[in-house]
């Protein structure tokens, strides 16, 4: 099963807009998604882009980091400007750069993830899924650049230790890949464990943290500087 299925035949598809100046790279990536998802807007700049996403309210938004106009924000005065408009919208980071001001100014902002133009099309639809379900999604490389980003933003946050002794050996080494970025194939293949391990300990690691999701134990996580 390719990690883009679902489940459920009748589920609505996820709508998804896809913002980037690029016009060919755009038209790609929509020839890309439309099989899978129901792509509900485009646009290539932040005018456009934010009011795009105010008139269609997507579940997801593709967002490049560098596009004109705007204030010359980009992608982040985007995400800024369009959460009030489309609160329900998860915005995922597209992007050539992989440089930490980049990444740090998207995430600052409200991004649920970010990857970069080198992803596969298969890993970028399962990247829109996972973002779609909750989930916080960055190509590995990038983790330390997110768990830079969360640091500056909180400083001075107090540590609990007592938190993290809830959790045996192997939730840590879990929950530490996990924080970085890893997805559960890469964790499992990381651990020697199964798939379903890993969900496991997941689940219980969010239980006895009292967290929703992996974008929460990204920031758990980065506030204590434990990754």
């Amino acid at each position: 099963m390719t990690p883009y299925d679902t489940t459920d035949p009748h589920a609505a598809p996820i709508r998804v807009a896809v913002v980037d100046d690029h016009e060919m790279f755009r038209a790609g990536v929509i020839a890309t998604l439309q099989p899978y998802f129901d792509i509900v807007g485009q646009a290539p700049d932040v005018e456009g882009s934010v009011a795009m996403i105010g008139e269609t309210r997507p579940d997801v938004v593709l967002l490049d980091v560098h596009v004109p106009g705007g204030e010359g924000g980009g992608g982040a005065e985007i995400l800024a400007k369009s959460r009030a408009l489309s609160p329900g919208s998860a915005f995922l980071a597209l992007s050539v750069s992989d440089s930490p001001q980049d990444v740090g100014a998207v995430i600052r902002a409200g991004a649920r993830g970010y990857v970069t133009k080198t992803i596969t099309g298969d890993d970028l639809i399962s990247s829109i899924k996972q973002v779609h379900e909750g989930y916080a999604v960055f190509s590995p490389k990038l983790a330390g650049f997110v768990l830079s980003a969360f640091q500056g933003a909180p400083a001075g946050a107090p540590v609990h230790d007592d938190e993290l002794d809830r959790l045996s050996a192997r939730e840590q080494e879990v929950m530490r890949l996990i924080a970085r970025g890893y997805t559960y194939k890469e964790v499992a293949s990381e651990l020697f464990i199964s798939i379903k391990t890993v969900e496991t300990h997941m689940s219980s690691v969010l239980r006895k943290l009292q967290l929703s999701n992996r974008t929460e134990l990204t920031r758990w996580a980065a506030d204590r500087r434990i990754v």
